[in-house]
């Protein structure tokens, strides 16, 4: 007889994915979704002159501005109704946990399980149409003020439009997010920015292939360029999947008149417990100041804002700064939310269950926060690593920073994730199959 082990694993293959009726239906819709957001980055915001606006963003491809272009698939750069893209979300999103840290009313909604969950949920829809109003009326002033009449008709009017525009297109990608989470596969917010960095590639391709062609760099720049990127896809894989595994131990119980001998399990904690947020979030943070100062630089007599706009560039010393010490915070502050000792120490204490040599209750709550805090030193070490890669590379070679870790690190962490969800999926579907069957084999 085969053991239903045996038979979920083997059953893992293409015949079992064509019946799973259920997964392909979630596939097809979130294809559908990111195929509707890609045609939304080509509706241009109305009143500006596409030629003289995609001339003024050339100017902008190596700053902080050619970043967010990247993440947004090409979006900011067309100026279109998804230019903001799901940024201003992420940023209220980021604003909404710190404070629920700091405001004993929504610490304690934080408590309330699916209410105060939902409530949460609400305030960061509403602080992200704030955010986006913000941003999208300094980019409306910071296209007025840019060269080469890139507004037709500058004014209170086409101020109105810009930011109704925007707001409704993050609005819409919020949206499309969560309905993505909900029906379709994967985390949603995440795909998207996923989307826009693949659809970039191609853009970055030719660039390093040119640059390659007319002599600017060596061939065997470009080789050692493409092996270190291999190199970056293995490390993150790598890095991704490990983990600490502590050693739980359960007692003999009885249950009614049977006996249950010990049981030994373990509790894995990975190394980058984070994931791909951190990046993610601050990008989502460096944006919104970088932009506001590249967009009033070159229009302002401020000389501290032209030394900022200068020391916020790629390679610079302040910019990495920034991006690292950001990273960093992140890496602890999302671990600290998505990960509670103390209630892992509980749960664990009224399962019975302990650590070996160390005593249930707080001070297996500080061991595992020990281990915990290590890990993350170690994860947020390899994040930064990994992201600040293409600031040197710009900074040395002049190669495209999308073709960096930090959209790598995106890519292979989303693809990680969807893959799971997919055998996950996969492995409900025939675990429903051999119930059915099990039920139909002790009717007969």
């Amino acid at each position: 007889m085969v053991s239903a082990a045996e038979q979920l694993s083997a059953s893992l293959t293409l015949s079992n994915f064509s019946r799973a009726t259920e997964l392909k239906a979630r596939i097809w819709f979130t294809l559908g979704a990111l195929i509707i957001y890609r045609l939304g980055t080509y509706i241009p915001v109305p009143g500006l002159d596409a030629s003289v606006l995609k001339g003024v963003f050339e100017s902008y491809s190596g700053s902080i501005l050619g970043v967010f272009d990247a993440f947004a698939g090409g979006a900011l750069g067309r100026m279109s109704i998804f230019a903001l893209n799901i940024f201003p979300y992420i940023s209220a999103s980021i604003i909404i946990q710190l404070m629920t840290a700091v405001s004993p009313q929504l610490g304690q909604l934080k408590k309330d399980g699916d209410y105060g969950r939902t409530k949460l949920i609400q305030y960061t829809r509403y602080l992200t149409v704030i955010l986006t109003a913000i941003q999208g009326y300094a980019i409306a002033v910071g296209l007025e003020g840019m060269g080469g009449s890139a507004v037709h008709n500058p004014g209170l009017f086409f101020r109105l439009t810009t930011v109704i525009t925007l707001v409704g297109g993050t609005v819409y990608l919020m949206w499309l997010g969560e309905q993505i989470t909900i029906r379709g596969i994967g985390n949603g917010i995440s795909l998207i920015i996923f989307a826009g960095i693949v659809a970039h590639l191609p853009v970055g391709l030719s660039s390093l292939l040119t640059l390659g062609w007319t002599g600017q760099i060596s061939s065997l720049s470009v080789l050692m360029f493409v092996l270190l990127a291999v190199g970056v896809i293995v490390a993150v894989v790598y890095m991704e999947r490990a983990q600490r595994r502590i050693t739980i131990q359960y007692p003999k119980r009885q249950v009614g008149q049977q006996v249950y001998g010990a049981q030994s399990s373990h509790l894995p904690l990975k190394l980058n417990t984070a994931g791909v947020i951190p990046p993610i979030f601050a990008n989502a943070l460096l944006v919104i100041p970088a932009s506001i100062l590249q967009f009033s630089g070159g229009q302002s007599s401020m000389s501290w804002v032209n030394d900022a706009v200068a020391m916020l560039g790629h390679g610079q010393p302040l910019y990495m700064l920034v991006y690292a010490s950001l990273i960093i915070f992140f890496c602890f502050f999302y671990t600290s939310i998505v990960f509670n000792p103390v209630e892992v120490a509980d749960n664990l204490k009224k399962n019975t269950a302990f650590i070996p040599g160390i005593r249930p209750g707080k001070a297996t709550a500080s061991y595992i926060d020990s281990l915990l805090t290590r890990l993350t030193v170690f994860g947020a070490g390899y994040l930064v690593l990994v992201c600040l890669l293409p600031e040197f590379l710009m900074a040395e070679y002049s190669i495209p920073f999308y073709f960096g870790g930090t959209s790598l690190l995106i890519v292979v962490t989303v693809v990680m994730d969807t893959i799971n969800h997919i055998n996950s999926h996969l492995l409900v579907h025939q675990y429903d199959g051999l119930m059915k069957k099990n039920k139909l084999v002790k009717g007969r």
